[in-house]
């Protein structure tokens, strides 16, 4: 019942998913948006126990709950830590009525042929284990599409598909994610090429398969309706990829159908240092915005 439920929430429930699974390469940046910088930490543990501390913090916030946030992706470490005393999927879950998700990639290969694809996962399957073991429901990893290259975007999406498969074997929702730089000149052109080799892809999948698509906003608004509307997939989200709040949620209001599911732009304002009252109220009107937009469309 718990994973029929799950899949009810993420399908048609008003809200978006946080996306708190920084990784060693992206903790520093986290930290000193956070107001913690470099010097105040000593080790790589340390610096995960902050991070852990930020991610607890706003996990127990007490507007970070099922009524506006749907999911929470979390890092490995934190899937194997506690939140209050519980594990933290199960604390997201049966304390707050949040979906966990858990980050699976190992981060970017090189960049070749305008795209960086992950890099390979060869334990794979013994984390996919833990996870299911652990409560959570879905999984995502993320791909870097750079320049509108056909044959670097096919691979990107190709890569992603053989591992969700993989990912489903286990009995857990994908989150596929090929992100679209924002900053490119040919912004457009790629999405149109991610938006044909994605829907060929979900074409492909055997009934009654699913998978969520994390994407990139559009520079068209509802260009990608036909994710959206596909039998294939469960949610379409959306990344801030490094848009503000302000300008993310604005695109975001103007696609019918797609969620938030943002990491820096959650987190903006957000300072160590806040009493806890600051903290809370600061979180709480990220999140009003970011619902507003996510139900707006």
């Amino acid at each position: 019942m718990t994973k029929t439920s799950q899949t009810d929430k993420i399908r048609s429930g008003q809200g978006f998913i946080a996306a708190l699974d920084q990784s060693g390469g992206s903790t520093p940046k986290a930290l000193a948006l956070y107001g913690i910088e470099e010097d105040e930490y000593g080790s790589e543990a340390e610096m995960f126990d902050l991070v852990h501390a930020m991610r607890s913090r706003i996990a127990q916030a007490p507007a970070f709950n099922g009524d506006k946030v749907l999911g929470a992706i979390l890092f490995e470490m934190t899937m194997d830590r506690d939140i209050a005393g519980k594990p933290a999927a199960q604390y997201l879950w049966e304390e707050r009525g949040v979906v966990p998700f858990l980050k699976v990639d190992k981060g970017l290969a090189d960049a070749a042929d305008g795209v960086k694809l992950m890099k390979p996962m060869p334990d794979l399957d013994a984390l996919l284990t833990r996870a299911s073991a652990a409560g959570i429901f879905g999984t995502k990893m993320r791909s870097v599409i750079d320049a509108a290259s056909p044959s670097g975007i096919e691979a990107v999406v190709a890569q992603q598909f053989e591992i969700g498969k993989q990912i489903l074997a286990h009995g857990l929702m994908p989150i596929i994610e090929p992100e679209v730089t924002i900053s490119i000149a040919d912004k457009a052109e790629a999405e149109a090429l991610l938006m044909r080799s994605l829907l060929t892809h979900l074409d492909a999948l055997a009934e009654p398969q699913q998978v969520m698509l994390k994407l990139t906003l559009p520079e068209t608004a509802n260009f990608y309706a036909p994710l959206v509307n596909h039998p294939r997939v469960l949610r379409v989200v959306a990344l801030s990829g490094g848009y503000s709040r302000e300008e993310a949620n604005a695109r975001l209001a103007q696609n019918t159908g797609i969620i938030a599911s943002f990491s820096r732009a959650l987190t903006e304002g957000l300072s160590a240092k806040q009493s806890d009252a600051e903290f809370n109220a600061a979180l709480a009107a990220a999140i009003d915005d970011i619902h507003k937009a996510s139900i707006s469309g």
